[in-house]
């Protein structure tokens, strides 16, 4: 009889390792469910710790991750390990020394080109990415009573473009800044039956992670727009879209995070119809008489 184990083809990078066990998981045995929770929870302790660490971390024994790992295609668990070793290899640099990399670079007649070639690339991946994603997005704003929306750091301009763009049709948009040291107050303004937008790439803000965890405490859901779907503010989200921010300079680039925004609210405008439309037109129209626009006639 074939081995089940070589039938199956094993993931070969983290990403879709985790989507492998987040598939086969409502049919996995109890034991096989909490050693895999733990590899999607702390992915980054299975590189620096041994396997019986991991077992006792886990709560299984160690026979338990070897039968884990065969089961998931891998010859066993140095193999399945091996994903979560390379996977360190992608954390990005020291912004620092990103920038001295940049410095050191003497050809910058190519500069140009190799970022519009990098960004290019990043926009293509944004539909392999999120292909089979966007529809649950959309239906799950949708669907929202009340959303909510943040991004800390780097991440608050991509957050801030999303509340913009989906208050011109929306209302029941806002966004959790934090300003002044006021974020645990705005947290306990959410509630059951309200998605919460959370916008973040690594190295990930602590605040996004406070605001997730203030959304499950209080019965919301969860969209994260990250750069992974093994980030922690997706581990546990309800619904995920992934933005790639490859650049040849010192910081990750928010281009295909603000383009992917930029595609969420066309389709949650089609879905709203006519009265999204309408909405615009209002607030388009309240924008020219207050002054806000220049004339330019």
């Amino acid at each position: 009889m074939k081995d089940k184990r070589h039938s199956i083809s094993a993931p070969q990078n983290l990403e879709s390792l985790i989507d492998r066990i987040q598939g086969d998981f409502p049919g996995m045995s109890a034991q096989f469910q909490v050693g895999a929770r733990y590899l999607m929870d702390f992915p980054g302790e299975v590189p620096i710790a041994s396997m019986r660490q991991i077992a006792a971390q886990a709560g299984v024994q160690p026979a338990t991750l070897v039968r884990l790992a065969q089961s998931l295609g891998y010859d066993g668990w140095n193999t399945l390990k091996g994903v979560f070793t390379q996977s360190l290899r992608h954390t990005p640099k020291r912004y620092a020394e990103q920038a001295r990399q940049v410095i050191r670079s003497k050809n910058s007649s190519e500069v140009l080109s190799t970022a519009v070639s990098t960004q290019a690339g990043n926009m293509r991946l944004l539909e392999e990415l999120n292909r089979d994603r966007l529809a649950a997005a959309v239906n799950l704003l949708s669907k929202a009573r009340h959303v909510h929306v943040a991004g800390f750091r780097a991440s608050f301009g991509p957050a801030f473009t999303l509340h913009y763009l989906y208050r011109l049709f929306r209302s029941s948009v806002s966004m959790l800044r934090g300003d002044a040291g006021s974020l645990e107050m705005e947290l306990r303004s959410i509630r059951k039956d309200e998605i919460v937008v959370i916008i973040g790439f690594a190295p990930y803000s602590n605040e996004s992670l406070r605001v997730a965890q203030a959304a499950r405490l209080a019965g919301a859901r969860v969209l994260a727009l990250c750069d992974s779907i093994v980030s922690p503010i997706a581990l546990d989200a309800d619904c995920i879209l992934v933005f790639p921010t490859e650049s040849p300079s010192f910081f990750p680039s928010s281009a295909a995070a603000v383009a992917l925004i930029e595609i969420l609210m066309e389709q949650l405008l089609v879905k709203a119809g006519k009265q999204a439309v309408k909405g615009i037109a209002i607030a388009e129209d309240q924008l020219h008489q207050t002054g806000a626009y220049l004339n330019t006639k």
